[in-house]
């Protein structure tokens, strides 16, 4: 099961496809007792998914049995047992993806000439992703990190390995070497090969970073480099073999520091954006500027979901399932947002009471 959207990703969700393109929607549960009936749900939307292809007259015999075999294919590689929030099914001729999201979904089925990635791009910029990189004298690994966990990636070629006769940089650092190592002009160079590799990554991913190693390391890393210098060090060796979950905790009291900060600076920005009648709160408010570019700043509760009927100029509360309801419209307004190049901020839950759990600063 998929879980990082990157901008070459979602351009690639986005291409138009022979129709149908059907996208399969349902929401997860991370525990008992509440997942005991997700597999049951699961596979009663999927066989929504195959009546709606049964009954489209624009889908001939072959395609309809070909998209139904990718919808197949695509179940028999979810796991349940590892599911998150929500949960995303893509099938077209020829091809299939399943989406695992740290966020809820509502339950759909949409046939359409592209995927339906809203919920994708939502729950991305919900999860407040980031790149840790472990440094060290001859290894240097990359790690994609989200809201609650690290893993991993292999993105630019990392991890980058430096190989050389009797080379042996745990050695060094156990018998007191350590600093000599980072003279070496060897290191040096092998350390700028890094910089110049994440910085391509941050070119097509760009996200927060935070580089761990060694005082040595990490001083030698902000001497040779850019990355560095933009990056929160945390000092730590011994994480380019660590295992994913010591990455996380050695990372996770930062990361949670750093976005105690970007919220009391979103606070602060919407603040100052009331005294400049900038300031934007509520749905409504928030919907009807989004759709007309308007939107600079979007903060949004992290759990703030809400279902709306579309009346013309505005937005009624409606029940879930009711004819015409859009459970998923704070996600069409965050996706909308990043489109027009807003920037868009996730706060704890409360911290948006007064304006109803979602609010903004405009651009005019």
């Amino acid at each position: 099961m998929e879980h990082a959207l990157s901008p070459a990703t979602l351009a690639e969700l986005r291409r138009p496809r022979p129709y149908p393109a059907v996208s399969v929607l349902t929401p997860t549960h991370r525990r008992e007792p509440d997942n005991s009936q997700d597999r049951v749900r699961l596979r009663n939307v999927v066989a929504e998914a195959k009546r709606r292809l049964e009954a489209d007259p624009a889908v001939s015999r072959e395609r309809r049995a070909e998209v139904a075999r990718e919808l197949d294919r695509a179940m028999a590689e979810v796991d349940l047992t590892h599911t998150e929030d929500g949960l995303v099914i893509f099938a077209a001729p020829g091809e299939h993806q399943v989406w695992s999201l740290a966020r809820s979904v509502p339950e759909r089925v949409v046939l359409s000439d592209t995927f339906l990635t809203r919920n994708l791009v939502s729950a991305q910029a919900a999860d407040r992703p980031f790149w840790v990189l472990s440094v060290s004298a001859d290894r240097v690994t990359l790690w994609s990190g989200g809201h609650d966990r690290v893993a991993e990636d292999h993105t630019g070629g990392f991890p980058l390995i430096r190989s050389r006769d009797n080379f042996d940089a745990e050695r060094m650092e156990r018998i007191g070497d350590l600093p000599s190592t980072f003279r070496d002009e060897g290191t040096r160079q092998f350390l700028r090969e890094a910089d110049t590799a994440m910085t391509e990554v941050l070119r097509q991913a760009p996200r927060p970073v935070y580089v761990t190693g060694d005082q040595a390391a990490l001083s030698l890393f902000d001497d040779v480099g850019t990355v560095a210098k933009c990056a929160v060090h945390i000092r730590h060796g011994g994480l380019t073999h660590a295992s994913p979950e010591a990455v996380w905790q050695a990372v996770r009291p930062v990361v949670a520091e750093q976005q105690r900060r970007t919220a009391d600076t979103v606070a602060q920005e919407l603040e100052a954006a009331r005294g400049r009648r900038a300031f934007a709160a509520g749905l409504d408010e928030i919907w009807r500027s989004a759709r007309e570019a308007r939107v600079r700043l979007l903060a949004v509760e992290e759990n703030y979901q809400v279902t709306v009927r579309d009346v013309g100029d505005h937005l009624e509360p409606a029940a879930d399932g009711e004819l015409d309801a859009r459970e998923d419209v704070v996600d069409e307004i965050v996706e909308q947002c990043l489109e027009t190049g807003a920037d868009v901020r996730f706060v704890p839950d409360g911290s948006l009471r007064d304006a109803e759990g979602i609010a903004g600063v405009l651009r005019f």
